[in-house]
């Protein structure tokens, strides 16, 4: 398949900056993928389209404060990511202008105050902007801090897409913070958020619930390829990322238990679907852990999901690529021109699809 068939044009007043004012009154386009039919409605009402014994599998990943800003020694300003703690105290990151960083400069993490908080070497230059760091919070006055979260936690800004216009704010970070987050969120280790989950309440769930809509839970920590475009020609060319994931055994049950039941299983997010056609095994799952590097792509025979929650996604991805195996590419793209007509907002702040 010809990666430019995963092409639309998205006018960019519709790529959403801020969140909805209230969670689940964000639009909510249904596609059924067997008709074709589109109807608009609002995720508020998403419960009109479930039927009781349907089972929701949600990703409960919890996203790191992993945006921060830093100096060179020399005075020249960086933007970083972090991507991951290799061992104790070395910082796998990426940093926005590192092209004159090398190996032995010393930079220096900024707290909220824009205050230096800690001291970082630089160990590694890999390309594409990531380095490795040596991490040392033992400056003057303060105690030795060792844990990756307490020093997000001090430095650190919601990682948000690139496509959302932020600076480092303290008070634009605060709304950030809680919205770009699920009201689930129980794991950390993220660095994107599972957007198709940040339209959900506990309200909304506990409405659900007492209609007899079954929930389950699995963990993927959404890294940063997540938003990659492919660049690759043909689609089958192109070397999708990995990203860790754990079911566990209660919440293969109760995913197992609505399926022998005849129940739909329906995946909140492209991540949650990932990890249940990763375990999947003849319609069952079972509890495990590892790294899933399965990418879904126009032709995949789906094993276990019935239906799909997704937000609407950026050309010429891998997450535009498994909504279109999984509900045809056709019916995706007529989909995504409704919604551009209709005014919908787009991308991870943005409204989102049912497709059943």
């Amino acid at each position: 398949m010809k990666t430019k068939k995963l092409n639309y044009y998205l006018p960019p007043e519709l790529i959403a900056q801020q969140p909805a004012d209230i969670r689940s009154s964000a639009r909510l386009l249904v596609l059924n993928r067997s008709s074709s039919e589109l109807i608009d409605s609002r995720f508020t009402g998403i419960g009109d389209f479930l039927s009781p014994g349907d089972c929701l599998v949600l990703n409960d990943t919890k996203v790191l404060q992993a945006r921060f800003f830093a100096r060179r020694s020399t005075g020249g300003r960086l933007e970083g990511l972090f991507l991951d703690e290799s061992k104790p105290e070395i910082w796998e990151v990426m940093l926005k202008g590192a092209r004159k960083v090398k190996p032995g400069d010393e930079l220096y993490l900024k707290d909220k105050a824009k205050k230096d908080f800690c001291r970082a070497v630089v160990l590694e230059k890999k390309g594409d902007g990531r380095c490795r760091l040596k991490i040392d919070t033992a400056l003057s006055g303060s105690d030795k801090i060792s844990s990756v979260d307490t020093i997000l936690d001090k430095i650190g800004f919601p990682p948000l897409p690139p496509y959302i216009k932020r600076d480092d704010d303290p008070a634009a970070a605060a709304i950030d913070k809680l919205r770009y987050q699920t009201v689930y969120a129980r794991h950390t280790g993220a660095v994107a958020a599972p957007t198709a989950g940040l339209h959900f309440t506990n309200q909304l769930i506990e409405q659900l619930k007492q209609r007899s809509i079954r929930f389950a839970y699995i963990t993927l920590h959404v890294g940063t390829g997540t938003f990659k475009p492919i660049t690759a020609e043909n689609l089958e060319d192109h070397q999708i990322h990995q990203e860790q994931f754990s079911i566990n055994e209660e919440n293969a049950r109760i995913i197992n238990t609505a399926k022998n039941k005849g129940s739909r299983i329906i995946a909140v997010g492209t991540t949650s679907t990932r990890v249940l056609e990763t375990v999947a095994t003849n319609s069952r799952i079972e509890s495990t852990t590892g790294q899933t590097s399965l990418f879904i792509k126009p032709g995949y025979k789906f094993k276990i999901i019935d239906a799909l929650i997704t937000n609407f996604h950026l050309p010429r991805t891998t997450l535009l690529a498994l909504v279109a195996a999984f509900a045809g590419l056709e019916n995706i793209l007529a989909a995504y021109k409704h919604a551009i007509q209709q005014r919908y907002r787009f991308y991870s702040y943005g409204d989102t699809m049912l497709i059943i």
